[in-house]
């Protein structure tokens, strides 16, 4: 073999052995491309990771919303913690409605049902019967064995002499009822007391009587059954003229004693309770001689609006 064979050969070697050594090297660059990648010299794959950083100042809004919701628990009654805060603090003027408490105020609303269906037909027994506004009719009870603790005779004239217990009223009630007699009295009326208070077991004795006579059904008409009866409160009284003419009768109605009554026994907190044409709703005859006791203000605006205790209470009509 000639030199230059050699030669040829030997650079053709050389230049086969550096081609294998290159391609069995350069995988390493590659390979280190990758981990290089990894601690963030590639911004294409490191795309993901970056975006969950950018996402945690999310969880920062997270205190916005619990600091809504701490500024919302003066307004307890909006459970919509999401909604506007205007929104919530329009609902405390909500508790406003709670001033008309001022209505239950109203014997109507203070009486408790004692059973039953709360039909028309259901009885109720008063909450409040000490109260000068007490509710008693066909519905509304007083308590079993109920008596006012502060009877008094009041000092006007009776169609009888003796202290017994028809002439006796409760202080205030009595106070008024000498008042108005006076006035009565000044405008050349004279009037006197039939019958005042009534225990329940006069009532009872009285009302048994009538049923005996004229029919359950009849003596509803015109007698409370026991416990019912506004006698019994003390603060109702049957009142004829001086005479005793017609006392406690239907021609009482028309008399000058029964027209006095009518145009000024408001002035002294009294209200004929049981006025013409309204049985269907008081659930009794006209009684022109039975008025009750139930303070100044509420007599006025009774007698003005000419309604009944009833619908001033807006009570159930009480019917037969």
């Amino acid at each position: 073999m000639s030199r230059t064979a050699k030669i040829v050969i030997l650079f053709i070697a050389v230049i086969a052995i550096g081609w294998g050594i290159g391609k069995y090297t350069t995988p390493s660059p590659s390979a280190s491309q990758e981990e290089g990648a990894s601690a963030g010299t590639g911004n294409e794959l490191q795309a993901p990771p970056v975006a969950q950083p950018e996402a945690s100042p999310e969880p920062a809004a997270v205190p916005e919303p619990t600091a809504v919701a701490t500024a919302e628990p003066q307004q307890t009654d909006s459970p919509a913690a999401g909604g506007p805060t205007a929104a919530p603090s329009v609902q405390p003027a909500d508790p406003a409605p709670t001033a008309k408490p001022a209505a239950t105020a109203k014997p109507a609303a203070t009486a408790k049902p004692s059973g039953g269906s709360g039909s028309a037909d259901a009885e109720l027994t008063a909450a409040e019967p000490d109260s000068v506004t007490v509710m008693v009719n066909k519905q509304y009870k007083l308590p079993d064995g109920y008596k006012p603790a502060d009877l008094v005779y009041p000092d006007v004239p009776f169609l009888f002499s003796e202290k017994i217990e028809k002439r006796m009223m409760r202080k205030t009630a009595a106070a008024a009822l000498e008042k108005m007699f006076a006035g009565a009295k000044s405008d050349g009326v004279y009037l006197a007391g039939v019958s005042a208070y009534r225990s329940e077991k006069t009532q009872t004795t009285l009302f048994n009587n009538y049923v005996k006579r004229d029919g359950e059904v009849k003596a509803r008409t015109y007698s409370a059954v026991p416990g019912h009866s506004e006698h019994q409160t003390g603060l109702a009284i049957d009142v004829s003229g001086s005479d005793g003419k017609c006392a406690a009768e239907s021609c009482f109605g028309g008399t000058k004693e029964a027209n006095w009554l009518a145009d000024h026994a408001a002035e002294y907190g009294f209200i004929i309770r049981y006025p013409e044409g309204k049985q269907a709703i008081t659930g009794y005859k006209y009684e022109p001689w039975h008025i009750r006791y139930v303070g100044k203000d509420i007599a006025v605006d009774i007698a003005a609006r000419g309604i009944t205790l009833e619908e001033y209470y807006d009570a159930v009509p009480v019917s037969n």
